[in-house]
């Protein structure tokens, strides 16, 4: 089994297309999230509909949200005192049209 976040390649075509994983449709009502350890889909918290996201949600694989992205965050907003989370990126989208499902 790949791993999820490092086991999978985000694709030959960024930024115009990218290879996602996708933790949560819009018509679930429990948000999973990756293991980072072993890759298995755990239960993170169960979602209450005043938050439940009106699209597809997950992580571009092979990411990583640290230092970096935090200080390019800060440079596009002119905010201060960002951090990473120490997660892959997060995603939000729909499914394009001849999108392929794993």
């Amino acid at each position: 089994m790949a791993h999820p976040w490092h086991g999978i390649s985000p694709g030959k075509n960024i930024p115009e297309v990218i290879t996602t994983f996708i933790e949560m449709t819009p018509h679930d009502n429990v948000k999973y999230e990756i293991d980072k350890e072993s890759g298995f889909i755990k239960v993170d918290r169960p979602q209450l509909y005043s938050n439940v996201v009106p699209a597809l949600y997950g992580f571009i694989p092979q990411t990583y949200c640290g230092r970096h992205i935090a200080q390019y965050c800060m440079d596009m907003s002119e905010r201060t005192n960002i951090e990473g989370d120490g997660d892959p990126l997060d995603v939000i989208g729909e499914i394009s049209q001849g999108a392929g499902t794993a």
